[in-house]
């Protein structure tokens, strides 16, 4: 096949976890893709892996520059665009993070609409299981079009929304945008960072594989790719066999390297009770029917993950539990963004955002009453506010005062035309904020008010008028 019926491929995030895997798919698909990765000067050593890639091009620059991107989208067939400022660095930088997130769409937006023929590039934004929040049972079922609800300090699904909503409502003839979930990737057994006890142990995650989530990206690419997939919005998730609490994760993780439990690493109350993100998805198989790519188990991936880990990690059985405890995980829950560190300095924001109150902090116990969580595996749905069973060519001013009016707000358009899902509309909440946003943007992917999302500590006073909100707590 020669160079010129090669597709040409912008990848962002190309030296991430998940970014380095695209790569090594892509490698893979040499005879029929070009990959153009636009990588930080700061990340030429993380890059070199690649060097003798044959169907790359690297730019060094920086996604916050316009120019860079514009450079790197022209001739371009497709912008996959995973490049982020992510958790946790991204809630203690927060301006830097809307900066990035925000910012590179932005950029790559303007970029394709500067193009002689913006409708033959196909963009794929990569949001967040964040930007739905903390979703713990008996609320652990989800799907596209729920309420966005993010959790207290969490500047990363913020910005996701953000990028979302530019995305979804830029006009741009091509385009899908698909919220990842948790990726299972070599790396998870290596995490020692306060953040895991964010987690807590009752929550859901439907993980995904990262070899999975990359052949899903470059799937994306192919020819036989369906036409119907464009200007949609997905969760990305493994299936059910990927459905997981966090306390089966920490369990299967312990198990793996020798530790027969994992409850003798730690002590139960130093796991938040809330405020985290994750779901189980009723809706995660339509991506998988549209574009194939699941063929892990966890199993499978999870034996991959541990030959790939350093002796240490696969002996960790055999270190004494009791050493592991006070050396490595209470220090570690103890340190800046640690549950313990809240308690210990009296944080009481940050307890109340984690536990509810310290009295319930203290009300948790410890592990002799503890029963390991089984949510129920029984898809649940929540109420839209609408009728979806009919066809989005149909909707018209009735469905969308009726989806405002189920938000506590109003359709202040008067214009909508039936069946135009794609044209913003002026809409109230019920507090009074005006904003606009497309039939799409608010019934499918379940957008609302951009001031009321950002205002994280008063999600229940909005529930009290806002019946869509109330009914994930």
């Amino acid at each position: 096949m020669s160079q010129r019926t090669r597709k040409r491929v912008f990848l962002t995030g190309a030296t991430g976890n998940w970014g380095r895997y695209i790569l090594r798919e892509f490698a893979g698909r040499a005879g029929r893709f070009d990959v153009v990765a636009l990588v930080l000067p700061a990340e030429r050593a993380a890059i070199a892996e690649f060097a003798a890639m044959p169907n790359l091009t690297v730019h060094f620059g920086d996604l916050t520059d316009y120019a860079a991107v514009e450079t790197c989208v022209r001739g371009a067939d497709f912008v996959l665009h995973l490049g982020a400022v992510v958790s946790p660095f991204a809630d203690d930088h927060p301006e830097l993070a809307h900066r990035v997130n925000v910012g590179s769409m932005r950029n790559i937006i303007e970029a394709v609409r500067a193009q002689p023929d913006p409708g033959a590039i196909g963009v794929v934004g990569v949001g967040s299981i964040a930007e739905t929040g903390d979703r713990n049972p008996p609320h652990h079922w989800g799907r596209i079009g729920d309420p966005l609800r993010v959790s207290h300090y969490d500047e990363y699904g913020q910005s996701k929304i953000i990028a979302e909503r530019a995305l979804v409502d830029s006009g741009l003839p091509k385009w899908v945008w698909l919220r990842q979930t948790g990726i299972f990737h070599p790396g998870v057994l290596e995490i020692r960072d306060p953040i895991i006890t964010h987690t807590p142990l009752e929550g859901a995650m439907e993980w995904v594989s990262v070899q999975d989530a990359a052949r899903l990206m470059a799937g994306i690419c192919e020819d036989d790719t369906p036409a119907g997939l464009w200007g949609g919005i997905y969760n990305i998730g493994g299936g059910e066999e990927w459905r997981l609490t966090h306390w089966d994760l920490q369990s299967r993780l312990a198990a793996a390297v020798g530790v027969p439990d994992v409850r003798a690493w730690y002590d139960r109350n130093w796991f938040a009770t809330r405020n985290f993100h994750g779901q189980w998805y009723t809706d995660s198989d339509r991506l998988q029917q549209l574009v194939p790519f699941r063929e892990d188990t966890f199993d499978g991936a999870l034996a991959r993950i541990l030959a790939a880990a350093p002796r240490s990690i696969r002996l960790a059985g055999r270190v004494p539990a009791w050493l592991v405890k006070r050396f490595v995980m209470k220090p570690l829950a103890g340190k800046p963004r640690g549950t313990m560190s809240f308690v210990r300095d009296g944080d009481d924001e940050r307890i109340r955002a984690y536990f509810g109150s310290r009295a319930e902090w203290e009300a948790i116990g410890d592990w002799s009453t503890f029963t390991p969580p089984a949510p129920d595996r029984i898809p649940k749905l929540l109420d839209h506010g609408y009728d979806e069973s009919k066809p989005d060519e149909d909707w018209s001013t009735v469905d969308y005062t009726a989806v405002a009016r189920f938000r506590g707000g109003a359709l202040l358009s008067t214009d909508a035309r039936r069946g135009d899902i794609a044209t913003p509309l002026a809409w109230r909440c019920a507090f009074g904020h005006e904003f606009t946003g497309s039939p799409r943007l608010v019934l499918t992917a379940g957008h609302w008010c951009p001031v009321c999302v950002r205002d994280t500590w008063h999600y229940r006073e909005e529930a009290g008028r806002n019946e869509f909100l109330a009914q994930v707590g």
